[in-house]
């Protein structure tokens, strides 16, 4: 019976140092995705619509307020 538990006392071991490297590589894998998405971002903010590109942008909805009726909403008082 102590040969039982001594095995699985290796298995937990070996699982726990598993269980630490695969954290290790798993939080390298999200940091590079991370610096990705973040550089990604730092681009569209900067090329994309940086140098004032953002005034030629044209609204399709700009000044027809679909969500706001001033027949329904009007003051009464």
């Amino acid at each position: 019976m102590t040969s039982f538990f001594l095995f699985l006392s290796k298995v937990f071991k070996w699982t726990f140092g598993f269980f630490d490297a695969f954290g290790n590589v798993l939080n390298w894998i999200l940091f590079i995705v991370c610096c990705v998405l973040f550089t990604y971002w730092c681009y569209v903010l900067v090329v994309t619509l940086g140098g004032d590109k953002d005034k030629d942008y044209y609204s399709p909805t700009e000044g027809k307020n679909p969500y706001y009726d001033p027949k329904i909403y009007k003051k009464e008082g």
